[in-house]
């Protein structure tokens, strides 16, 4: 097993200068701790866990609470790489990862309590009710928080900027002839009151006509509720020529929906998701959907939890806002103008 004392070995350095590299210590200079980094990577070195969390009073654990209305775990195809960013980032910056849940060995627990009695620096907080009385303790439980895609004042949060990412779907079907312009939109939540009044806004400022029966409420990830809101607008008087659905995975019930009634996905009705998973880029035809980068949104709350625990009361929360990227598939027709 590599020593502390080896590696001093190796760089010349004492052994105190070493320990206190390697333990982020302000009186040693940037290059040399990075060079003893350097060095003690290379040689495989370790850090025994119980001595460093003894003379830090840190765990090097992360608690990660993480719960979703479709119960899809860690099959959800969004949330799942938001974690996996989260999780490879946060060990390369030298901290495991825990999940917390509200039973632990067969008792009950909140939030808090689960993450006091597992020691966790801090915690990131995704796709949760975060109007929910025990999320809301763990937030103002002093515990460094992150939160993914919500604010609260008091930590540090990560957000994919819906209201861009709608106004850019919804300026591409205008650029490509479209003036009735349908949005079926999630559940009530704090993304989905940002994308609907994007949606709203864009419409407004593009001169497009914006009758309530074009917005039609469904569920997250839900293809069926989908498709019972594409046959609403399906049989509206004055149907919409593009849907806008909340996900790419809901665009799949508006697929069935549109194909059972015998039209065509560009012919007849044009369609966009979001979220641009990869099984949207394998759909025929291909999907024109709001690719957001759910990996890099992971890392930057690591970086951020990281910061709020090792910066304690001088950490300010920071508000991360990370854009996404308009794939333009084969879903959405070129229309002609009506002058």
């Amino acid at each position: 097993m590599v020593t502390i004392k080896m590696i001093a070995k190796s760089c010349g350095f004492s052994v105190a200068t070493v320990s206190k590299a390697l333990n982020g210590a302000a009186d040693v200079s940037a290059e040399t701790a990075e060079r003893i980094r350097k060095a003690a990577s290379e040689m495989g070195y370790l850090p025994n866990a119980a001595a460093r969390s003894l003379k830090t009073s840190r765990s090097y654990n992360f608690g990660v609470l993480f719960e979703d209305d479709a119960n899809l775990g860690l099959t959800h195809r969004f949330f799942s790489h938001i974690l996996n960013g989260f999780k490879h980032r946060a060990e390369e910056l030298g901290y495991d990862i825990s999940f917390i849940s509200d039973r632990v060995g067969g008792a009950d627990f909140s939030y808090t309590e689960h993450a006091r009695y597992r020691n966790f620096d801090g915690i990131v907080i995704a796709s949760v009710d975060y109007t929910d009385h025990a999320v809301v303790d763990l937030v103002n439980s002093g515990i460094p928080v992150v939160t993914v895609d919500y604010v609260f004042d008091n930590c540090g949060s990560v957000l994919s900027d819906n209201v861009g990412g709608v106004r850019d779907l919804v300026t591409y079907a205008y650029r490509m002839g479209h003036r009735r312009i349908a949005f079926v939109h999630g559940e009530d939540t704090a993304v989905t009151r940002h994308r609907v009044a994007s949606f709203c806004r864009t419409c407004r400022e593009l001169g497009l006509e914006q009758p309530e029966e074009y917005l039609v409420p469904a569920i997250y990830m839900d293809p069926q509720t989908a498709g019972v809101a594409t046959a609403k607008l399906l049989e509206l008087p004055k149907p919409p020529s593009c849907i806008l659905y909340p996900d790419d995975i809901s665009y799949i019930g508006g697929m069935n929906e549109i194909e059972r009634r015998g039209l065509s996905i560009p012919g007849d009705i044009s369609v966009m998701g979001y979220d641009g998973i990869d099984v949207s880029q394998m759909f025929h035809p291909k999907m024109t959907t709001l690719r957001q980068d759910a990996d890099r949104m992971g890392e930057l709350a690591a970086e951020e939890l990281v910061k709020a625990v090792e910066e304690g009361r001088g950490y300010i929360p920071g508000r991360i806002v990370v854009p996404g990227k308009l794939l333009e598939g084969e879903t959405v027709a070129k229309l002609k103008v009506e002058s």
